[in-house]
């Protein structure tokens, strides 16, 4: 696969920059006593998610980026579920968690199409000459 110039010009990036910017403002309106809890634990698993998209896009092979897209699809899961939390114990308005989840099934969308082109590109590439060679002795 053919990479962009810069991690900013994937789109999975710029919705998942969009989702931690909603997801951070929304924490601003968990209450003080969570500030080293809840609070603490939804900013970095917000910010983890296209900073992961961000240093796989730098790493140098498909492998790599893909492994970091797996960790910023964790990261997403983790955000949902702590958002998931504190809307079902009355922390934050349903329908702004609602509105928040649904960004983050298209970041996940996204992410795991990636994911799969990456692995698409893999399988079509052509074998090394020595698996090549080894083919034909055997």
């Amino acid at each position: 696969m053919a990479r962009t110039k810069s991690y900013r010009e994937l789109i999975v990036w710029q919705k998942a920059m969009g989702m931690a910017r909603s997801a951070y403002l929304l924490s601003r309106e968990l209450p003080k006593a969570e500030a080293f809890g809840l609070v603490s634990q939804l900013r970095r698993a917000e910010v983890s998610v296209p900073s992961n998209i961000a240093e796989g896009h730098g790493r140098l092979s498909d492998s790599q980026m893909r492994y970091f897209l797996g960790n910023a699809r964790g990261s997403l899961y983790e955000l949902q579920t702590q958002l998931e939390l504190a809307g079902d114990i009355g922390l934050l308005e349903e329908a702004k968690v609602r509105d928040l989840m649904e960004q983050g099934w298209e970041v996940a969308r996204l992410i795991n199409g990636l994911i799969a082109s990456l692995a698409e590109s893999r399988a079509a590439a052509p074998k090394s000459t020595d698996s090549a060679n080894r083919a034909q002795r055997d």
